[in-house]
């Protein structure tokens, strides 16, 4: 069955033809680790996991590569401003390594809590300097690159295609522009390569090069990076559509500048932001900032819940965070888990015309939506118990809801027989003794749902 994915450098779906076969390098931009991640950045990462679980799914095998950003993005995108982790440094008092580390650290734990797989190489910034270096010494050969007083520039106006990505019109942008303007730039669109360190700054993260002591720009990690582990030509991109108009735009053209191969990625895919509040994007810098600890982990919530929830909205559609999405999103996921439950422990086979449509569904795009439509479907399938959990196994290896753990629950035989007690009230409408036990069962420790005519139960 054939897999189509949106590519965003031709603004359409295409099939997928990857370079090898049934071989896929995917590079996804990491996190830029001076604070936690929100949960907006997290949906993000959510869908690049279901991408990959897809080509997984696909029979395809991935090498795929993450970057971590620990210098270089400055406060304005624009290369103006300070760096970001030295700024959390000074406002923490701590090192600019030891800040990189520890929020690294807290972001890997909000990838295991969503149970998103790792990538096959984490590569950080800072241990990468060299190759930068290397990739710029390059553009400087091929006459891409000049220098100004605080570094040296990537000339975009050598590039006749610098807008292929984001199809910008680079004159409104010029008018439009709101950040502080460097007027030693020859355009306003060429970006740093290499920032020299200032006089009277106090460094900690610095190199030497050719040019002077100094520090990567934001963009030219990813290139560098991304080469090394995968080569000049690669079949897929990832990251979140604020990253296409600047971030990945420089990357696409420093890149094939420096390789000359084109196209540099065949397949460019991102994901929409998450809404804190109609249209207003979750972001750092506006304080709309919540975390899957704060939302979730602190609330005794499984952080899966927002996994689930991010699966009714298309990645390309942006989602809205408010507490109906999130108490909807409960009452889904506990009601999947409640009738996974009932189907017991034994595991028959998969039916392949349900596999089939969940095939379709997940091909088209990654349409979890209509995907979920057809996990439920299987519920009331007229196949025994054990070959439907057999088949909603298969289908978690893309949904990554970790249901297969659900089995190795043991409930008390205690509250086993209460549980049957209520299911037998509840028949005989006998509401006030239904509550009462409800009651019961919570206070030793257990939470009762109701699925259809029957129940599951839940270790508070």
């Amino acid at each position: 069955m054939v897999l189509k994915i949106y590519n965003t450098l031709s603004r359409q779906k295409e099939e997928f033809k990857p370079i090898k076969d049934k071989e896929v390098g995917m590079y996804t931009c990491g996190p830029t680790v001076y604070n936690f991640a929100h949960v907006g950045n997290m949906r993000t990462y959510i869908f690049e996991d279901i991408l990959k679980r897809v080509l997984t799914y696909n029979y395809y095998k991935v090498k795929h590569v993450m970057n971590i950003t620990d210098v270089g993005h400055l406060t304005g995108d624009r290369d103006m401003g300070e760096d970001k982790i030295e700024k959390e440094s000074k406002k923490e008092n701590k090192g600019a390594y030891e800040i990189a580390e520890f929020y690294t650290a807290k972001f890997k734990e909000d990838l295991n809590s969503l149970n998103i797989i790792y990538p096959d190489i984490f590569c950080k910034a800072t241990d990468n300097i060299k190759e930068q270096i290397e990739m710029i010494k390059t553009l400087e050969e091929k006459h891409f690159t000049y220098k100004t007083s605080d570094g040296i520039y990537f000339d975009t106006s050598k590039v006749a295609d610098y807008t292929k990505l984001s199809h910008q019109n680079i004159e409104a942008l010029r008018e439009g522009a709101r950040v502080d303007i460097n007027n030693e730039k020859k355009n306003y669109t060429d970006f740093a390569l290499w920032k020299f360190s200032q006089k009277d700054s106090n460094r900690q993260m610095e190199w030497d090069s050719p040019w002077g002591i100094g520090f990567p720009g934001w963009h030219i990690e990813c290139s560098a990076m991304s080469v090394k582990y995968l080569g000049s030509h690669f079949d897929i991109h990832c990251g979140g559509v604020d990253f296409i108009d600047l971030h990945h735009t420089n990357e696409l053209a420093q890149t094939e500048a420096a390789t000359g191969v084109k196209p540099w990625v065949n397949y460019w895919i991102h994901g929409e932001f998450l809404n804190i509040k109609e249209g207003e994007k979750m972001a750092k810098s506006t304080g709309n900032f919540l975390t899957i600890k704060s939302e979730f982990i602190d609330k005794d919530i499984s952080p899966l819940v927002y996994r689930f929830a991010t699966f009714g909205v298309h990645y390309r559609k942006q989602m809205e965070w408010n507490n109906d999405v999130i108490k909807g999103a409960m009452n889904g996921y506990h009601n999947l888990i409640g009738k996974v439950k009932i189907l017991g422990n034994k595991i028959g086979v998969v039916n392949n015309e349900l596999k089939d449509r969940f095939l379709e569904s997940i091909n088209d795009d990654l349409n979890m939506p209509k995907a979920l439509a057809v996990v439920s479907e299987v519920f009331k399938y007229g196949i025994p118990n054990e070959d439907k959990l057999a088949t909603i196994l298969d289908f978690d290896k893309v949904l990554g809801l970790e249901l297969y753990n659900l089995q190795e629950d043991i409930i008390p035989s205690e509250i086993s027989k209460l549980a049957e007690e209520r299911l037998e009230a509840r028949k005989n409408k006998d509401w006030t003794k239904s509550d009462s036990i409800r009651d019961r069962i919570k206070s030793l420790g257990y939470e009762i749902k109701d699925v259809e005519s029957n129940y599951s139960l839940t270790k508070i």
